[in-house]
């Protein structure tokens, strides 16, 4: 069966592809929204600590023999705490000032972590194995869909809606949102705001990492792979509205699959077709399609 001359099983191959791709779009734009919707910092490092989350996993694999499921845990963990100590050290004097201030430290710090890791691994990729239990794949009939990228759209989605629920229905998130917006307030009812600030920043760089740990196995791991990834990202938060979670979420996940589409319909436009929605969306609506306009 065909639609428009192009074959059925094309178009739901790139589909799922474009899913999967899709889930890393939501989970890192994911975490800059967290980010920038509670701190109200525009990340630009979050590509590096994206890179960072798969290089730990590589690094406990090849030189500690920890294994995928362990540091898939363990990675987010430590890059978090990375990021605290960004935080604690740097970015809270940022705060009070324009957002162009966090913009520049934090491209500095990408900056400085590539720089790091490509001088000690050069720029070429590294490769990290599927784990044993992840590997094969399932016959759907038009595809041959690997059990690991499946694994990923699974835990990106379990993810994405865990943190949309803890931020948006909890009370945790309610504290979380109100500390932004009014902290004399909320330390007046005995809440630590500065603490609850550092951990928001450390859970959403762990975000980014969790994604470089999903990533690794895909992807060669490079010093050079956030900074491949990262504008679309931004873009993608754009588009769903700087800030907002659900935005996030729902327009990572639908950009992966429009991208996907496109490379089965029109290949060329397949690496702008974002950013021409972006520029579509922003003439439309310029807080994006979940942003608050004020």
């Amino acid at each position: 069966m065909e639609i428009f001359g192009i074959p059925l099983q094309a178009m739901l191959s790139q589909l799922l592809l474009g899913l999967v791709n899709g889930s890393f779009y939501a989970m890192l734009s994911l975490g800059l929204a967290v980010i920038f919707g509670l701190l109200n910092v525009i990340n630009f490092a979050h590509g590096a600590l994206y890179m960072m989350g798969a290089f730990v996993a590589w690094m406990g694999l090849n030189y500690f023999g920890i294994n995928y499921w362990v540091m898939l845990v363990g990675a987010p963990l430590i890059v978090g705490a990375f990021g605290i100590l960004v935080e604690k050290s740097m970015l809270r004097w940022l705060y009070k000032l324009d957002h162009l201030y966090g913009l520049l430290l934090t491209f500095g710090i990408t900056l400085m972590v590539e720089g790091v890791f490509r001088s000690i691994y050069g720029v070429s990729g590294q490769p990290y194995s599927v784990p044993e239990s992840l590997s094969g794949a399932t016959n759907l009939g038009f595809m041959i869909l690997p059990n690991y990228r499946a694994w990923i759209v699974l835990a990106s989605l379990v993810v994405c809606f865990l943190t949309w629920f803890v931020i948006e229905k909890t009370r945790l998130g309610a504290y979380l949102r109100a500390g932004t917006e009014n902290p004399k307030l909320v330390e007046a009812f005995g809440i630590n705001v500065p603490l609850m600030v550092t951990l928001t920043y450390g859970f959403g760089v762990a975000l980014a990492a969790f994604a470089g740990v999903l990533a690794a196995p895909v992807i060669q791991v490079s010093p050079l792979m956030g900074s491949h990834l990262i504008i679309t990202v931004f873009a993608v938060v754009v588009i769903g509205g700087m800030g907002s979670i659900l935005g996030s979420i729902v327009t990572g996940l639908a950009l992966g699959v429009i991208e996907g589409m496109t490379r089965v319909f029109y290949p060329e436009a397949s690496a702008t077709v974002v950013f021409i929605i972006m520029a579509i969306v922003l003439m439309i609506r310029p807080a994006g399609l979940f942003g608050k306009e004020k």
